[in-house]
């Protein structure tokens, strides 16, 4: 048809016709993403390793998208209430979740059908950005400074040792029952709500005496004499610790660090899912990033593909898994 000899009014109805009908090809154009601000969720308090590296990453990936990366706390329930949060936002990309080893791998199996959501279900892995160390430390009364020493004090104490965790089922509850299982010890777990703030506090003051935790949260302790450094759970000894060595050097068979990753609601198009994987692998391994890492004892942690962070999490999730079982952890 020849519309441009058409009278103005059926010129105009002859243009707008096929749009209206939905004429393949000529539907109306939807917005480039992002769009708008993005919301990223951070299931735990301030002043955390998840809080931290969510503070160091937001700008980084809002300069390579373009557009406002909104950093939100929602603590609860081990990281249950930030997840639950993101699972039922709408997928189109602008909500976000800094998902942790807790949150993604633990939780399914500590909290069973009490938790509402199924991470591998409910969301899309986009990308793994961190791990944080974690360490083993003690109050600077008690008389050791090794695990070595530790254990022995321990073992000799049955049931008489306390350690403080950032809640029931947590990556510090769990490392600690790795620890108690392999050597054999019976200690009283001290479980706190809303992650490791209180339970560093504890431990400081002298009420708790042994924790692990990560070192984002302890680091300063750590330094100044307040609390004492025991062992690394990680393969490797840290510069800023050179003296303090890991638990494998110890001769005991535990190796994790909290790692920390970006996953948005199952269902979010390709689009955003690739946009967010591939500002994440620009943005970060940069010098900057790094150099503020290091200051919470973080290093970056970045998968080629959201495929493989999604392995990532099942191979995490086995692992832990085994853990919870055999050590009979169960929250309600």
């Amino acid at each position: 048809m020849n519309v441009s000899r058409l009278p103005a009014p059926l010129l105009v109805a002859a243009i707008l016709s096929p749009l209206l009908a939905g004429e393949p090809g000529l539907a109306l154009a939807q917005p480039a993403w992002p769009a708008k601000p993005i919301r990223l969720i951070v299931p735990f308090g301030a002043g955390g390793a998840s809080d931290f590296v969510a503070r160091v990453i937001g700008p980084r990936i809002a300069d390579q998208l373009g557009q406002p990366v909104v950093i939100e706390n929602r603590a609860g329930a081990n990281g249950n209430v930030g997840m639950e949060f993101v699972a039922r936002s709408t997928p189109d990309g602008y909500t976000t979740f800094l998902g942790n080893i807790g949150a993604i791998a633990i939780n399914p199996h500590v909290y069973g059908a009490a938790l509402k959501v199924d991470p591998m279900k409910d969301l899309a892995p986009v990308g793994l950005v961190s791990e944080t160390t974690t360490m083993l430390l003690v109050h600077p009364s008690l008389p050791v400074r090794s695990s070595k020493e530790l254990v022995a004090f321990i073992r000799a104490r049955p049931g008489q040792v306390n350690y403080a965790s950032a809640g029931s089922g947590s990556l510090s509850h769990l490392q600690m029952e790795l620890l108690a299982a392999q050597n054999g010890l019976k200690m009283v777990h001290i479980p706190y709500k809303g992650g490791a703030g209180q339970a560093v506090t504890d431990v400081v003051a002298g009420h708790v005496t042994v924790t692990i935790q990560t070192l984002t949260s302890v680091m300063s302790f750590a330094q100044s004499g307040k609390l004492r450094p025991i062992a690394l759970t990680t393969a490797k000894r840290l510069e800023q610790f050179p003296k303090v060595p890991t638990l494998r050097e110890e001769g005991m068979d535990i190796v994790s660090t909290s790692w920390q990753g970006i996953l948005v609601p199952a269902g979010t198009p390709a689009e955003p899912i690739r946009r967010l994987h591939a500002a994440i692998n620009q943005s970060l391994p940069v010098p900057e990033v790094r150099e503020r890492f290091a200051t919470g004892a973080t290093d970056v942690l970045l998968s080629a593909s959201p495929q493989e962070f999604a392995d990532y999490i099942r191979a995490e999730s086995a692992r832990w898994g085994k853990v919870v079982r055999e050590a009979g952890i169960k929250l309600e």
